[in-house]
């Protein structure tokens, strides 16, 4: 058990050494990096659909996907006009910095103001791996069942904002988005939640505003 577990922090630690470049990197090109996660199915690519066009009539953006196959993900958001590079893991189930370090020279980082990575769909190693990003944004869904939260507190605990998606099915899935976000907020009191719909189109304007803010923030921080 102990080799088992000095392995896994030696993987951390290199990944958290590359992550920390990254940061600095993006930082330093004034790039703002958004790490969408989640289970499976939850809409993650649906929503990047939405929103990215009318970001990208204001902003240079590049869409990194991660998946186990196929490039299906980032087939979608090309023909949402976005540029984008499919990382395939072949297996692995979630995205480590190194694979963002490499997959960044298929762009010109010097003409980026916003850097979407979609990680492979998974509630439970990702939250271990930094990829250098300035936040993670969560989604759930409400055929996922409420308690989702409350059973990957790991994810809630990392992560910026929570996105409850879907919400036009509530009603039917018999999901109490209160009871939802109720959890998450018992866990992680600082989350901005959003209630999303890729069908109505409820609250996909309200969270573009927000990564439209977070940009200009980026731009006007003179730390770097």
């Amino acid at each position: 058990m102990s080799k088992k577990v000095e392995v896994k922090d030696k993987i951390l630690s290199k990944n958290q050494k590359i992550a920390d470049e990254l940061r600095e990197l993006f930082a330093r090109k004034k790039i703002l990096t958004v790490n969408f996660v989640s289970s499976p199915g939850s809409g993650k690519t649906s929503i990047l659909e939405k929103i990215l066009p009318d970001l990208s009539k204001k902003y240079k953006i590049c869409v990194i996907e991660g998946d186990l196959e196929t490039e299906n993900d980032a087939e979608r958001i090309r023909k949402a006009g976005i540029d984008a590079y499919q990382i395939t893991t072949g297996g692995a189930c979630h995205l480590e910095a190194f694979g963002i370090k490499k997959a960044l020279s298929n762009f010109d980082i010097d003409n980026i103001d916003l850097l979407v990575i979609e990680n492979v769909g998974n509630l439970v190693c990702p939250a271990s791996f930094d990829l250098g990003e300035d936040f993670k944004i969560v989604v759930i869904s409400t055929p996922e069942g409420e308690d989702k939260p409350a059973k990957y507190p790991s994810m809630i605990r990392v992560s910026d904002v929570i996105v409850i998606n879907k919400i036009d099915l509530a009603e039917y899935m018999e999901f109490d988005v209160n009871k939802c976000l109720e959890y998450a907020r018992k866990i992680n009191p600082r989350l901005v939640e959003f209630k999303t719909s890729c069908k109505t189109g409820e609250g996909l304007k309200e969270l573009a505003e927000f990564i439209d803010k977070k940009i200009i923030e980026k731009n006007a921080d003179t730390g770097c």
